[in-house]
């Protein structure tokens, strides 16, 4: 398949139509249709189920846009890798804002001492956001949180685990407990947050729309939301809130991760600091 037929599917495969697609695609109707048919000839399966009431993805259709997005992402990827070897030697690293500040700050300041470090570009973004820096090419290393984060496709070393606690409003009734369980938390649905999606929307629920973890922990405070959190979280917050044991939620592991073709002795570097540490 050419890098062309997999962007022509993969647009007809999430609109579900093709006048959106091609106007995605910026291009005519009649040969975005085309592809798409000589594509099935060329696999000798179909692709999409058509018929008065609109396109849907068959099995096939399903498994190639499951695949044509990882190929994709992986071309994109090496696009910027490429570029930005040129352009610079430095390594940037995605976290996730709010998240390992205590390992975060002890790593750079232990891998900045050591010989030949290069500048390392930290960038803070939202939940979920490392991983597709990394998977994309934006990011050359990543601090992840399983099981929150799929490292799948990824190099790894596991560098810290710990268990969770949930984050309540000082004056909660729930506050005062020595620890709570999941389904007691899952009950509270008018304070869990709700992140958004990949495609910027956000799930369904009374909850509060978060944006960042500064928010989050600013709606807390204000008694507007609660979160099931990392314990190391502790060393972050301040009056206003309250912090209560989880033995049931699951532990989260700290990892870092890059990817399993990279070569660039920094990043080898940065990660023998991080696994010393």
């Amino acid at each position: 398949m050419e890098t062309r037929e997999m962007r022509y599917f993969v647009a007809v495969a999430e609109e579900l139509h093709f006048g959106r697609a091609a106007q995605r695609l910026a291009m005519a109707q009649p040969p975005l249709s085309r592809a798409i048919q000589q594509l099935e000839r060329r696999l000798g399966v179909v692709l999409l189920q058509r018929n008065s009431r609109g396109i849907s993805l068959t099995r096939a259709g399903s498994v190639l846009l499951r695949e044509a997005r990882l190929a994709l992402e992986a071309i994109e990827a090496a696009e910027r890798r490429t570029r930005r070897a040129a352009d610079r030697a430095g390594v940037v690293l995605a976290v996730k804002a709010g998240s390992s500040s205590e390992l975060l700050s002890k790593l750079l300041d232990a891998y900045a001492a050591e010989p030949g470090a290069v500048p390392v570009e930290v960038v803070l973004v939202g939940p979920g956001q490392p991983e597709t820096l990394l998977r994309n090419g934006t990011a050359d290393v990543a601090l992840l949180h399983k099981p929150f984060d799929t490292t799948t496709g990824f190099d790894t070393e596991d560098l810290h685990t710990e268990p969770q606690v949930v984050v309540l409003p000082a004056g909660h009734p729930l506050a005062i407990r020595a620890h709570l369980s999941m389904s007691e938390i899952d009950v509270l649905t008018d304070l869990l947050p709700r992140w958004p999606r990949r495609d910027g929307t956000y799930p369904d629920g009374p909850g509060p729309q978060i944006r960042d973890h500064t928010q989050l922990t600013q709606l807390i405070r204000l008694g507007r939301a609660c979160a099931v959190m990392p314990e190391s979280i502790r060393a972050q917050l301040g009056e206003g809130h309250a912090i209560v044991p989880v033995p049931d939620a699951p532990p989260v592991t700290t990892v870092i991760a890059w990817p399993p073709h990279s070569r660039s002795k920094p990043i080898a570097d940065l990660v023998r600091t991080a696994t010393r540490l």
